[in-house]
């Protein structure tokens, strides 16, 4: 996900907004609630896991200590090299933010000696941090991928960056305003505070004001045709004369909303599937409270996704239907192909797959938050709430790039007092679904810890066991290089389950952006083996890369499967028209604006 378009917010004044409603006799209040909050959520921060990292450091000093030799050498030469400056000599910086790292952008870090010297002892500080860690082959994985995150975690949030007298910026603005960004932003913490009812803090990302779904975003033309308790139908109205005969069904993930695959119409992945003859259904979760409870994942998939299938065959009166399945709705559509296979069943023509993991041996940064003691804790809670809350979700998402998703906003809004910018991709990021518990549970024990879905026979869904080695159904895997939510090479582990012909991509940029890349930005590119070899990585040595969108190559593949060429279909035809798309389900919000 690139957040470049942030850069760009507008410098509005809130000077106007003191009398805000706030009762701010109750914001120690609502302070304390949110921090004993936070520490009653131990499964999603990762519980006393930390206090590991102190005892490693004992345990086995000999990182430490060498990390400790080059920080101090490295440290006496920041010092040679800033009074080389101090005198009007050009000095070489010791050591320099990575590519892509944006904190240290604003001119004051390489044109003010002082703020020069801070900048580089972060750095060094951290390449201390992070090189004295305990990790190696003789350590526990999972123990060491959590030291590495928290200890990131921890790192970032130190940064001066993110304080008002090591900011350039931030002082800068200071001084201009004779402080009343720090005003504006204290006001604007206080609201956030009161946003999230006391409990968490929701900083705002986006202008949420400047965005409506259906109105201009979520905007393709279409029409719900089938709906039931837990999704609504949509089929979307054709824009060629022509369109193929197979029908093409999506299964979107119901930790987010579909409508990341139809923001607006020059980078919506469904209108431009449109507009290359598809007629394309979508499945658009309901947005679950405490009653959802009970709904199990073997649920999403019999009174989901089969129901979904059964409702486009008869809406367009063909046999088959190609799917795709975007990250969990690509888990669930895996195992809805296994189930099938079991069963004998074949209503699925083809399959695509968008950053999907069905083999979870090495989940990513993802793992840390899931283990057995953390997922009791989360258990008792989710039990008494009947779901887990969306933002806790978020959450967790935005830790994975903390000084993309985090930080930023916390400097925008708090310290240089500025509304966020208007930003679409942002908003969908905000506008958070429910988990409901049975679900959600069911997924993280037997998907991320056990790795069931990977062994054949292990897992069982509406009294079938299933084995993904008998999916024959011809499959298409388009997963990222720089993904942090599924890592390419899980993806790729699991797409060599599958006994049917498999055609695997490895796009570029992340689980967002690599996806959401169509032909006319002339983005990134792709890579292409026609062999899959049990090493990922001699896959992409040997790979052919591609410039611009994998689209077209996922068009020229599915084409082989759409059939042929029929007249137009308008939606509604046999099962009517319940509404205009994109239907109540999406439009219900949990968090306020």
């Amino acid at each position: 996900m690139t957040l470049d378009d942030i850069d760009n917010a507008d410098r509005q004044s809130r000077d106007g907004n003191a009398d805000s409603g706030l009762r701010t006799g109750s914001l120690q209040d609502c302070l304390n609630d949110h921090f004993a909050s936070l520490n009653n959520n131990q499964a999603l921060f990762g519980g006393g896991d930390l206090s590991s990292l102190m005892q490693q450091w004992f345990i086995n000093p000999v990182p430490v200590l060498t990390a400790a030799h080059r920080f101090w050498m490295d440290y006496f030469s920041l010092n040679h090299s800033s009074l080389e400056r101090m005198f009007g000599l050009q000095s070489q910086p010791v050591i320099s933010p990575q590519k892509g790292d944006r904190r240290f952008s604003h001119e004051g870090w390489e044109e003010h000696i002082a703020f020069d010297h801070i900048k580089q002892f972060y750095l060094l500080a951290s390449r201390f941090i992070y090189s004295s860690l305990p990790v190696g082959p003789d350590q526990d994985p999972g123990m060491s991928r959590k030291m590495e995150f928290y200890t990131r975690q921890w790192v970032d949030a130190l940064s001066p960056t993110n304080f008002v007298a090591t900011n350039p910026a931030v002082l800068e603005e200071t001084i201009s305003t004779s402080g009343a960004n720090l005003y504006r932003g204290m006001i604007t913490l206080m609201e956030d505070f009161y946003r999230g009812k006391g409990k968490t803090l929701l900083t705002r990302m986006t202008d949420n004001s400047s965005f409506e779904v259906g109105k201009n975003i979520a905007t393709t033309d279409g029409k719900v045709i089938y709906q039931t308790d837990l999704f609504q139908l949509i089929q979307y109205s054709p824009t060629t004369k022509e369109v193929y005969e197979t029908p093409l069904l999506i299964v979107p993930p119901w930790i987010n909303k579909y409508y990341i695959l139809d923001l607006r119409q020059e980078n919506s992945f469904i209108k431009w599937a449109v507009d290359q003859g598809h007629t394309v259904f979508l499945i658009s979760w309901v947005n679950p409270d405490s009653s959802y409870a009970d709904k199990t994942f073997a649920d999403y998939m019999s009174e989901g996704v089969l129901e979904a299938i059964d409702a486009v065959r008869k809406e367009t009166g063909s046999s088959k239907v190609n799917t795709i399945g975007y990250c969990i709705g690509g888990t669930l559509l895996a195992s809805t192909n296994a189930w099938l296979a079991k069963k004998g069943r074949s209503p699925i023509k083809s399959s695509t797959f968008f950053t999907t993991m069905i083999d979870f041996t090495d989940p990513g940064d993802l793992g840390v938050f899931v283990d057995e003691e953390q997922l009791q804790l989360l258990e008792t809670q989710m039990n008494r709430d009947g779901y887990l809350e969306g933002t806790a979700m978020a959450t967790v998402f935005n830790m994975l790039r903390a000084n993309d998703l985090i930080w930023p906003f916390v400097i925008n809004n708090y310290l240089m007092g500025q509304d966020p910018a208007a930003f679409d991709l942002l908003y969908w990021n905000s506008d958070s679904t429910r988990l409901p518990a049975a679900n959600h549970l069911f997924y993280l024990r037997n998907f991320y810890i056990k790795n069931l879905l990977s062994q054949p026979d292990a897992l069982e869904l509406a009294g079938v066991k299933l084995d993904v080695s008998r999916v024959k159904t011809p499959a298409y895997f388009i997963s990222t290089r720089e993904d942090h939510i599924t890592p390419w090479k899980a993806t790729y582990t699991g797409a060599r389950l599958f006994s049917g012909p498999v055609r695997f991509v490895l796009g570029g940029s992340g689980h967002i952006a690599g996806i959401i890349n169509p032909p006319n930005r002339n983005k990134y590119s792709y890579s292409t083996n026609d062999t899959l070899t049990q090493d990922p990585d001699k896959w992409l040595a040997a790979a052919e890369e591609h410039e611009g969108s994998w689209w077209p190559d996922w068009q020229d593949w599915i084409s082989d499967f759409a059939g042929e060429k029929i007249k137009a279909r308008v939606p509604g035809v046999k099962l009517g028209v319940i509404e205009t798309a994109p239907g109540a389900y999406v439009k219900k919000r949990i968090v306020p604006d």
